[in-house]
Formats: C-alpha cells, sequence, structure tokens
C-alpha cells in the first residue's frame, strides 16, 4: 500500500517565508509540505510546460511580476510595487501579443466596466464585453422561487456567467477579464471559458469590491469572523 502523502497546509508553515524549502535550496519544511512530498507533481507541471503556449504564458507572467516591483537590486526592503493591476493586464496582454479581449462583468461594476473598457481600447485592444445578465433568461430556470430574488414580486434576469464564456468562445477571443462577478459566478465561468482567463477585481458588494478588507481588519472590526458564520 502506497504510503498517504499529508494533506499540505502551506498557509499555516511555521517557517519564516525566507527560510521555507520552497523558497531555497537546503531550506525548511513541515512533515506535511507539499514541496517536499510531491516532488513527482513539480516534475509533471515540467512536462505541462512543454506546452509552448503554456510556457510563453508562464515565462511572461513571471516577467511581469518582475516589472511589478523596483528597487530590487538593492535588496528585499528596497523593493517597492509600480504598477496597476489594470496597468500590468494590459501590459500582460501586449507581451502575449494578445488582439482580442473579453471583459466580463457583473451589472453592478456596469459603470467601472465603461471605463475598463476604455482603458484597454485606449491600448489598441479589442474589447468583447458581456454583461452577466445577458440572455434574459428568468431565475426559474434555475429553480428559484420568488422570495429568493433580489427583488421579489417580479422577472429577474438570472446572472449567467456560462452564456458569458460561450459568448467569448463564439468570439474566440484571446484572453478573458473578470470583473465583479459573484462568488460561484466567476466559478462557472472559468469553467466554461476556452481561453486563459484573469481576473482584475472580484464582486464584495459590502466593501466595495475589496474583500481583503474583511482579513486586515480580522482582529478589530471583523473579529466576529473569528466565529462561526451561521
Amino acid at each position: 500500500m502506497a504510503k498517504e502523502i499529508p494533506q499540505p497546509q502551506c498557509a499555516s508553515c511555521p517557517y519564516d517565508w525566507s527560510e521555507r524549502y520552497c523558497r531555497q535550496s537546503g531550506g525548511k519544511g513541515p512533515k506535511n509540505c507539499p514541496s517536499l512530498h510531491h516532488r513527482d507533481l513539480a516534475a509533471k507541471t515540467l512536462e505541462i510546460l512543454k506546452d509552448p503556449q503554456v510556457f510563453e504564458f508562464a515565462r511572461q507572467a513571471s516577467i511581469q511580476e518582475g516589472e511589478g516591483y523596483a528597487g530590487g537590486e538593492k535588496g528585499y526592503g528596497a523593493l517597492h510595487p509600480v504598477k496597476p493591476r489594470i496597468q500590468e493586464v494590459v501590459e500582460f496582454c501586449h507581451k502575449m501579443k494578445y488582439k482580442n479581449l473579453s471583459l466580463v462583468f457583473c451589472v453592478g461594476v456596469r459603470f467601472e466596466a465603461k471605463v475598463v473598457q476604455q482603458i484597454l481600447e485606449t491600448n489598441g485592444l479589442n474589447v468583447v464585453s458581456v454583461m452577466c445578465k445577458a440572455g434574459r433568461i428568468g431565475k426559474e430556470e434555475i429553480g428559484l422561487i420568488d422570495e429568493q430574488k433580489v427583488v421579489p414580486g417580479g422577472f429577474e434576469s438570472m446572472c449567467n456567467p456560462i452564456l458569458q464564456a460561450l459568448i467569448a468562445n463564439y468570439h474566440q477571443v484571446d484572453f478573458n477579464v473578470l470583473l465583479g462577478l459573484c462568488v460561484g459566478h466567476d466559478s462557472l465561468f472559468l469553467k466554461y471559458a476556452e481561453a486563459f482567463s484573469t481576473v482584475l477585481a472580484v464582486k464584495d458588494r459590502l466593501l466595495g469590491h475589496n474583500p481583503m478588507a474583511a482579513i486586515y481588519n480580522y482582529d478589530h472590526y471583523y473579529r466576529t469572523l473569528k466565529n462561526p458564520i451561521e
């Protein structure tokens, strides 16, 4: 019987990030370190990267990562970010020589989507933009009762990320940019989209689409998250 590999818990690694095995040769790793136990899968990634399209995507993504900082030549303490994510999206598309993009967005960020489309088009990119309510299919089709609608008492279009993906596929876009899709809706889009995708921003209705705000305030205003969510 093959030895069972322990479940990774990288988020709880007891070692400082600078000492970890995944960061340097001879580094430290706990008993459940995936870098130590999954050498076979790490080798498999190199096989996957032999696909020229995947190789170039990974290469350019890492180049983009490095270009997002300045000051590295002076050491880690001098390192600082220099670009917002929207700029990195544009630059990455140029690196990959992408011309046609989909902008897949939620109706709740329709004003922001208009600005994003303008930025992308200003930089020479053709944009197929598709809102979540496209298709005008009622929520009854997915089993919702009236009380489960956002505003009960009338017709309400379902969010249709599968259709958004199919439209993006139909227009043979090179790259998908997600903006403000709901939890779960983003998952469906990513499952059915054929091209690679990136997320410009996620949905957080309460925190202005900045879900990290609750994490940053875990010990303060959002300390209730230390308790089970009912």
